[in-house]
């Protein structure tokens, strides 16, 4: 579920961003494919928990390494944010309300190009993992 939800979520990051047309409903995909990469995470310890082994030592990595993922490029979409509202000179209230709307856009498009990369990269961790079960 985590894998299919992510390749959604990264297939509409990256048409929105592409396309350069801010998607809200880009966010709550991507929130539903980040609650289910913790949600696999959750369920992948407890079957440690209760003595299942993967199939390789590289699955561990490939299972919880999407989830730093996500939290990295959560870090990542703010640094961008800042960076593109420091190439602003004053204060951003001054701005004429186009130049504001404008900005707004600039950040939301970059805030997703970041996602949409995080997102494509949790895809690969996740179908690597899937592969490791088959």
């Amino acid at each position: 579920m985590a894998l299919g939800t992510n390749a959604v979520a990264a297939a509409w990051g990256a048409v929105a961003w592409l396309r350069k047309v801010p998607s809200t409903s880009f966010w709550p995909v991507l929130r539903v494919a980040q609650a289910c990469v913790a949600i696999e995470v959750l369920v992948g310890v407890l079957l440690w928990l209760g003595g299942k082994e993967p199939p390789d030592s590289l699955h561990y990595v490939y299972g919880i390494a999407p989830l730093f993922v996500a939290f990295v490029t959560e870090g990542m979409r703010v640094g961008a944010a800042q960076r593109e509202i420091e190439e602003v000179s004053g204060p951003l209230d001054s701005l004429p309300r186009r130049e504001q709307v404008l900005l707004a856009r600039r950040i939301v498009l970059r805030e997703i190009g970041v996602m949409t990369i995080g997102t494509l990269l949790v895809v690969t961790l996740l179908g690597r993992a899937a592969g490791a079960l088959i």
